[in-house]
């Protein structure tokens, strides 16, 4: 039985994505592979951050014992973590799950797209705000399916205009579910608004973390 470097586990609602305002069950991995530049989650992507070998058997069982159904596997990279795959097929295995995997897009899908009843993905693209572009995994968009989301973080003008781009050169808002998420304190919602109305981005919602509306925006286990 595996075991994963696992941050915390709790319980809250979903602070976004489409199950946003649902309950969920959130197991946080420890480390992450990129650095960005607006990174709310730094204290766990260290390599010396906190963390506790949990097994599948642990995560499982802690799951079926709190009775909610949407899974969240986030971090740090959660699909980053060795043996992973086992982690995800024991919950594949039991269709009442919902799991829903938080991914930076750098890591490529293709293998657990691929497992029987997969997880939903949600899948970052890094705009240049993040200082973290070049790391994406392009092959990754054709992947994606209808219960799957990307989400831009947007902190200025030129991240709008680039996800703009890749959203219409990869038929975004055909494939999946497609988030313009601002990075908290630096860009006013209104100007991402008004950016959707001027260029007609039809299909696109705007995510604000209603999480940090309702906690203060650094509190942890929320």
């Amino acid at each position: 039985m595996a075991n994963y470097k696992v941050a915390e586990i709790f319980s809250s609602i979903n602070g976004e994505g489409p199950r946003q305002g649902q309950l969920a069950l959130f197991v946080r991995m420890q480390g992450c592979n990129l650095d960005c530049s607006y990174c709310d989650t730094r204290w766990v992507n260290e390599a010396d951050a906190k963390f506790h070998w949990t097994s599948t058997e642990e995560i499982l069982d802690l799951a079926k014992q709190m009775q909610i159904r949407n899974i969240t596997l986030t971090g740090g990279e959660p699909l980053c973590q060795e043996n992973i795959m086992e982690l995800l097929l024991a919950f594949a295995a039991d269709p009442w799950f919902r799991v829903e995997i938080e991914t930076n897009g750098s890591v490529p899908l293709e293998p657990f797209a691929q497992i029987e009843n997969p997880p939903a993905f949600t899948m970052d693209y890094k705009l240049p705000g993040s200082g973290m572009e070049d790391q994406m995994v392009l092959d990754n968009m054709q992947f994606l399916t209808a219960k799957d989301s990307v989400k831009f973080v947007v902190m200025n003008y030129e991240d709008l205009e680039r996800s703009r781009e890749i959203i219409h050169k990869y038929n975004l808002t055909e494939k999946c579910h497609v988030f313009l998420s601002p990075v908290y304190g630096e860009i006013e919602f209104e100007n991402i608004v008004y950016y959707m109305r001027n260029n007609q981005m039809n299909d696109v919602n705007l995510q604000l973390q209603i999480h940090k509306i309702i906690w203060d925006s650094e509190m942890r286990g929320v």
